[in-house]
Order: C-alpha cells, then sequence, then structure tokens
C-alpha cells in the first residue's frame, strides 16, 4: 500500500511523544513492505531535526506552522475563525497531496481536519489527545483536572476573568470547534487510542455520530526495548521521564519526595520544558535531572532502573511512558486517572501501580522495595500487532485517490 502520515508536530528539534508514535508507525510499515510518505511542517528545516526524527522515508514539507500568529493570548479569548482556518489549511495539503496514495491518516491536534476533507477519499485518523472537545488539548486548569463541559466555563482557560464578550466569543469558539469535530467523526474514520478519549468526547458531545469510530491502543517496538536487569549492590533508582511542566507533575513529585527519598534510592530525571530552574533547585547527591535526551538513552536508562514513576497530574490520554516500563518489566507507579489504568492489560498483576493522588503515590513509593521482574508478564502491545490491526482498517476505505 501507498500511505501518507501526516503530523504538524514535525519536524521539530526536540520530538514529543505523538512525533515518536508517529515515526514508529511509519518505520514499522515501511518495514512490512509498503512505500509511506510523512507529510509536516515546512518549518523548521527537515534536514536540521531529520536525526531527532528519525524517519525512514521520504518528508514533505506540505503547511505552515498550524499554531502561530492569532494573538489569542493578548486578546484573552478563543478566536472562532482560527482552529477551523488552521484545519482547513491543514485539509487542502493533504487534497493536494492526495493522488496516488491509498490511505491519508493524519495525526494531529486539529481534530476537525477531516471535516474538510471530501467523503470520497481514503481518510482516516487517529486522536491523541483530548483535543477532540477540549480547545487546551488537556482538560487542565489552574493546576488541576477540568470537569466542566458548559463551553462558557472553557472562556476561563483564554482568561481568568473573560468577562460578558470575551466569555460569549470564547464559548462561540468551542461550540464551533467541537460541532466540526464530530462532522469529521461523522464523515471519516476515526480511531481514538483509549476508551477514555472517546468516552470524553461523547459526554462533550452527547449527539455525536460516533458509528465511524473505534479505539486502538497505541504500540511499542517490544524487540528494540531492553529488558530491565537486576544489578547486584546498586542502588534503588527510581526513573521518571516528562515535560516539565505543571500537568505532567514531575516537579511536584520532586518537591514531596526529596524529603523522604530513603536512603540509598536515587531519582533520575529526563525532559526540560519551563519549570526546569525549579527543578534544579531541588536535585541533590540522589536527585539528579539529566535535560532532554533522545529516545534510546531514556530506554537504556530505563533497563537499568528500579521502577518507573509516572506523576501526571492531567489525564494521560495515553501514557506511552507507563507502556514502554511495564513491556521492560518494571514496576511502574502512577495516578488512576485518564487511560493510564487501560493499560493494566500490558503488565503482570500488581506491576502498574495506581493511586488517587501524589501523596499517596509517594507514600506507596517509598513503603515499597521495587524491583525489576523476573519475567514479563500481561499483554503484549507490539508494533506488528497493531500494524496488523491497521491495515486492515487501511483496506476498509475508499479507494485510492486518483
Amino acid at each position: 500500500m501507498k500511505i501518507l502520515l501526516i503530523c504538524e508536530n514535525i519536524p521539530a528539534p526536540q520530538l514529543g511523544g505523538l512525533g515518536k508514535h508517529v515515526v514508529a508507525l511509519g518505520n514499522a510499515l515501511l518495514a512490512a513492505g509498503h512505500e509511506v510518505s510523512l507529510m509536516g511542517r515546512s518549518q523548521p528545516a527537515y534536514a536540521d531535526c531529520a536525526t531527532e526524527v528519525g524517519f525512514n522515508g521520504p518528508f514533505i514539507p506540505g503547511f505552515a506552522d498550524p499554531v502561530k500568529g492569532w494573538k489569542e493570548g493578548p486578546m484573552g479569548l478563543f478566536n472562532p475563525w482560527k482552529r477551523p482556518y488552521l484545519a482547513r489549511q491543514i485539509a487542502q495539503a493533504i487534497v493536494a497531496h492526495a493522488p496516488g496514495f491509498d490511505v491519508l491518516h493524519y495525526h494531529g491536534h486539529h481534530p476537525m481536519v477531516g471535516a474538510y476533507v471530501p467523503p470520497g477519499l481514503p481518510f482516516i485518523q487517529t486522536r491523541h489527545d483530548q483535543g477532540s472537545e477540549c480547545i487546551t488539548h488537556m482538560r487542565f486548569r489552574a493546576g488541576a483536572m477540568c470537569e466542566a463541559l458548559d463551553p462558557k466555563v472553557c472562556a476561563q482557560c483564554a482568561h481568568p476573568s473573560p468577562g460578558p464578550v470575551r466569555t460569549a466569543i470564547s464559548a462561540m469558539a468551542v461550540r464551533r470547534y467541537r460541532d466540526e469535530a464530530a462532522r469529521a467523526f461523522q464523515q471519516h474514520p476515526v480511531i481514538f487510542v483509549t476508551d477514555f478519549l472517546r468516552d470524553n468526547f461523547v459526554r462533550a458531545v452527547p449527539n455525536a455520530d460516533m458509528g465511524k469510530s473505534q479505539v486502538m491502543h497505541n504500540f511499542v517496538d517490544e524487540g528494540r526495548l531492553p529488558r530491565a536487569r537486576r544489578i547486584p549492590g546498586q542502588p534503588i533508582r527510581l526513573q521518571v521521564a516528562g515535560r516539565l511542566d505543571g500537568a505532567k507533575g514531575i516537579v511536584d513529585l520532586v518537591h514531596r519526595l526529596a524529603p523522604r527519598l530513603p536512603e540509598g534510592w536515587e531519582l533520575h530525571i529526563y525532559g526540560d520544558g519551563p519549570r526546569r530552574d525549579e527543578l534544579r533547585q531541588l536535585c541533590s547527591a540522589r536527585i539528579h535531572w539529566h535535560g532532554h535526551a533522545h529516545q534510546s538513552e531514556v530506554l537504556e536508562a530505563l533497563s537499568r532502573a528500579s521502577a518507573a514513576v509516572v506523576p501526571s497530574l492531567w489525564e494521560e490520554a495515553f501514557g506511552l511512558v507507563t507502556l514502554e516500563a511495564l513491556r521492560v518489566g518494571l514496576p511502574c507507579y502512577a495516578l488512576a486517572r485518564g487511560g493510564t489504568p487501560e493499560l493494566v492489560r500490558y503488565g503482570a498483576p500488581g506491576q502498574l501501580r495506581l493511586f488517587a493522588d501524589l501523596d499517596a503515590l509517594v507514600g506507596g513509593l517509598v513503603s515499597s522495595v521495587p524491583t525489576p521482574l523476573e519475567e514479563l508478564g500481561g499483554e503484549s502491545a507490539d508494533t506488528s500487532l497493531r500494524v496488523a490491526d491497521l491495515l486492515e482498517l487501511y483496506r476498509r476505505l475508499p479507494a485510492r485517490a486518483l
């Protein structure tokens, strides 16, 4: 098959989880004998990011940065025309490059793209975040999970005190956003990476036609994963990886764990972000911050860890870090939020240890003696299984674009 993958997160000097997933899928499809091209942003230059991206096929610069330039921050509101315009730009690029492709698979942050792709094209999208119904894609506000469904409440994510005019305009933007996402889902097949994500959209848009939707968990190339190993005489080594911001909860974890870290234990942190300076102040002889690192380095370090900790305060849509820890063979300590509880199937009994909040997580962590598993347990989440499932979906799409 000839497949076009589309993602506006690529290229980037530091590739995030969504971008890594798309590249892994593309490389797996290439290895299976299919022709795969990747389309993304025209800036930054792909050549400058090619090593970080790591895609083994051709790249197509299809569209400009679909986020910047609308000044919503200074205006303190969500613009009702911004996201439809950006989605239309991406859709136009997809349609322009569609001829000759059997599959047009979009992985991105604009769920309405499908509303602007004609029904007869072989288009499918995967929803990786809460952006199907939430303009910020996270349902996370003021340091806590957001349960609000009323579009008027959403205005508070654009301005802390929006007032009646800003509230009305932002609410209009949210309603249009959700309506166009629902139209896209009705028009073309859509994959949600967890039941949690699909259920959240249906909760916000209860009248949406979800007949073309289904749930398919993300994957990991288990053949490239190291096996966790016990190293005699090594201290208990905890590993955390993720963006250093409020939603991921890493700095909040360190604040709580640092004064309770048992003797002989170490905490190793991989990632970068806006709270890096705060984290630096918490580092010590036993708390190490390694900054941004290539995925291969993070995985190699994971094989030397005693346990993984995933302290996300927001509701993780899927949690690739959690899946990797389980399939490496480590106990994984996380919060029982979002799609994370669905991943218990990929570990041995008790391997994924879930807690209500960070205080409970830290308490459960320091009262245990985490060690790698002797043998892997649970279901496989290998790339080969998901690729087979995806190819079956691809075959049901309309015929190749002419």
